[in-house]
């Protein structure tokens, strides 16, 4: 099997290089890029995933509706794209930009950059990526952070205070 590959970049998001995925994931000099899907419901209910148990960060935490890497190549929107496609079995019908931070973790280094979407369901999750998923309201949100019940990338971005449900 042929190793993920991941593009290396500056701050800015200019790329550096490549490195291999495994390397990326224990080398937090190595920022790559991700990019992080919030999808909301029109009852303003934000969509969480679980992550699977084989996942190699952060295993069985709920986390973001979607997440993934940005493919070199890629541009961040087609990534989210992509992403949504794969793990939810959807298309978003638009998909917002929102901003874009820096993750630093003892294992690696992030340019993530967030959307968010709108988007009822169904879903079909990916059983490879995802154990399970529901739509959680805000409120029930914030009274489990700080329980070890999300990711820490999660809570992380959710106290940076500028996820707005779509009107």
């Amino acid at each position: 099997m042929i190793e993920e590959l991941f593009e290396i970049v500056d701050e800015s998001g200019r790329v550096l290089g490549t490195a291999p995925r495994k390397r990326c994931h224990g080398d937090p000099s190595l920022m790559h890029q991700s990019v992080h899907v919030f999808v909301f419901d029109r009852l303003g209910r934000l969509f969480l995933q679980k992550r699977s148990l084989s996942k190699d960060i952060q295993p069985g935490k709920w986390d973001t509706s979607v997440g993934g890497h940005v493919q070199p190549g890629e541009k961040p929107e087609a990534a989210a794209r992509r992403e949504m496609l794969e793990e939810l079995g959807v298309s978003p019908e638009s998909l917002a930009f929102q901003y874009q931070y820096i993750w630093r973790s003892t294992v690696e280094t992030e340019l993530v950059r967030s959307f968010i979407a709108l988007h009822d369901g169904p879903f079909k999750l990916d059983p490879s990526e995802i154990d399970d998923g529901r739509f959680w309201a805000l409120s029930e949100i914030r009274a489990q952070l700080g329980q070890g019940v999300f990711t820490t990338n999660f809570e992380y971005e959710l106290g940076m205070n500028q996820l707005i449900p779509p009107a």
